[in-house]
């Protein structure tokens, strides 16, 4: 075998590593938040589970939500739990820029619109209103975002 063949098949081989697509910096952000949602409602459930403890002081924050959320005594803790999979599901499929990802946390946010407009209109409390705009401007942008993979594959 001549000298060049033996060099050449003693060489390791060269390895490329392709850059792995992350999702567009509004898919992260979006991720971020519905991962910073999971977070809260998995605190919350904490909270639930165990009153009286020193994470009790939290509920100073929102005293309103601890009152609504004993009022419906243990399925309090299923809903929270429910919704805090939804947005750690959401999470990961945006992070990951699947469709799935995209079409639940549409269905998600448009499912706190509609109890931010309930908590305005029936409850009087208009702070909530803050929630519409953000709310439809995330699905505005998750929606062109996903017309746009639609139609050209991005």
């Amino acid at each position: 075998m001549p000298i060049w063949a033996r060099r050449l098949a003693t060489r390791p081989e060269k390895v490329t590593v392709m850059k792995k697509d992350l999702p567009s910096l509004g898919l992260r952000i979006l991720a971020a938040f519905f991962t910073f949602g999971s977070t809260m409602c998995a605190l919350t459930v904490l909270l639930l589970l165990f009153p009286g403890t020193a994470l009790d002081s939290l509920w100073r924050l929102n005293p309103e939500a601890q009152a609504a959320f004993q009022s419906l005594g243990r399925m309090s803790i299923l809903l929270m739990a429910i919704v805090g999979m939804a947005c750690a599901f959401a999470a990961a499929g945006l992070w990951q820029g699947r469709r799935w990802g995209i079409h639940l946390a549409i269905v998600i946010l448009s499912i706190n619109i509609m109890g931010d407009l309930f908590n305005a209109v029936v409850r009087h409390d208009y702070r909530a209103l803050i929630g519409l705009p953000i709310g439809g401007a995330m699905i505005f942008f998750l929606v062109r975002r996903r017309n746009r993979a639609e139609k050209f594959g991005v």
